[in-house]
């Protein structure tokens, strides 16, 4: 049977990660610490027999994989269907600027109705597909190939639910930290999880509080949606 191997890679540290705002499709690059946990993660994976590299076009992924393009030499390609989920009239907000702005749509944003659609933004059930096909497509075009996949926390987040044959209402109890690697194994009968959520090439990095100004809820929104 063919077999692709996957390598998952969540993209560095962002300033907006670290103030709880929704990122979306917004274009933010990574800051200092990011770019440090991305040449840190391009070091552990050394020596790695990836034919490739696919990242989503944004630059917070964009630079991460950059920073393993230049360690390990493979071909880097942007594919805009790695992209983050589209938050629509939400990005850039945190969780608290939502609820003083429009609660609303903050409670709405909050549960996991898997066809709820922000204004000018994604259902969880139209970005699941965008994911799929995508990884699908491209794990299907390296057969018998090891490529790395350099994307989000939304994007790996559907990936692990389509492996282990969770649905979208499942509330999230799997770490999809900054840089953090993932390997999957995909064939014609889909997707295979083989490790989730190493992030040993972190060891040793300080660890960054939250600014005062961010409630508790961020934390999670940190985690889970940006």
């Amino acid at each position: 049977m063919a077999v692709t191997r996957l390598t998952l890679i969540r993209h560095g540290e962002t300033a907006w990660n670290q103030g709880g705002r929704i990122q979306g499709h917004m274009d933010i690059p990574l800051n200092a610490r990011g770019q440090e946990q991305a040449e840190r993660m391009a070091v552990a994976l050394d020596g790695s027999d990836m034919v490739t590299i696919y990242s989503s076009d944004l630059s917070r992924a964009w630079q991460t994989a950059q920073a393993l393009h230049n360690q390990i030499g493979a071909p880097l390609l942007a594919d805009q269907g790695l992209r983050e989920r589209c938050f629509g009239v939400l990005q850039g907000q945190t969780l608290a600027e939502m609820f003083a702005k429009n609660p609303h749509l903050a409670t709405a944003f909050q549960t996991r109705d898997p066809h709820y659609q922000p204004p000018e933004g994604e259902s969880m059930v139209v970005f699941r597909k965008r994911v799929l096909e995508t990884v699908y497509r491209l794990a299907q075009r390296h057969c018998g190939q090891h490529i790395a996949v350099v994307a989000h926390g939304g994007v790996l987040d559907m990936l692990y639910r389509d492996a282990v044959g969770l649905d979208l209402q499942t509330q999230r109890s799997w770490v999809i930290d900054n840089t953090s690697v993932h390997r999957l194994l995909w064939t014609s009968q889909g997707l295979q999880l083989l490790a989730w959520g190493d992030v040993t090439h972190l060891d040793g990095m300080s660890t960054v509080e939250v600014k005062q100004g961010s409630v508790a809820s961020e934390d999670v929104m940190k985690k889970h949606y940006l």
